[in-house]
C-alpha cells in the first residue's frame, strides 16, 4: 500500500525507529524522534530508521507515506506525535500536524496518510 513520496536524507540526532514522525534536529540537516504534539514535525521515516546518533536516515516529506499509530484513529483525522513518534489524533489547539489519516486503524497499525503539515487551530 506504500506510495512513492519525496525523500531527503538527514542525520539522526537520536535513535529513530521505522515508520515514526521526526522533527527538526538541533542543527541544520538533522532530525530527531518527535515526542510531543508541539514538536516542529518535518517528516516520517519509512522501512528504515536510524540505529545511532549521526546515522543517515531517509525522511519522507510528501506524498502518501505510511506511519505507525499510537492509538485509534479514523480516516480523515489530523495526525500529530505521541511520546514515541507514533501518530495519534490531534485534538489540542496549537498541535503540529503532519497530515491526515487515509484509513482507520488502531495502536501499532501501519497506515497511509496524506502528508499535509500544519498547525491545528
Amino acid at each position: 500500500m506504500s506510495n512513492p513520496g519525496i525523500y531527503k536524507t538527514k542525520l539522526a540526532g537520536s535513535v529513530i525507529p521505522p515508520y515514526v514522525l521526526v522533527a527538526h534536529g538541533a542543527q541544520d540537516g538533522a532530525v530527531a524522534l518527535a515526542t510531543v504534539a508541539t514538536d516542529a514535525l518535518c517528516g516520517v521515516t519509512q522501512e528504515l530508521g536510524a540505529d545511532a546518533v549521526g546515522d543517515p536516515v531517509d525522511v519522507c516529506k510528501g506524498g502518501l507515506p505510511e506511519i505507525r499509530l499510537g492509538g485509534d484513529v479514523v480516516r480523515g483525522d489530523p495526525l500529530t506525535s505521541d511520546t514515541e513518534g507514533r501518530a495519534i489524533k490531534a485534538t489540542v489547539s496549537g498541535s503540529r500536524i503532519i497530515g491526515f489519516a487515509e484509513v482507520s486503524g488502531a495502536e501499532d497499525d501501519i497506515v497511509p496518510f496524506l502528508f499535509a503539515p500544519g498547525v491545528l487551530p
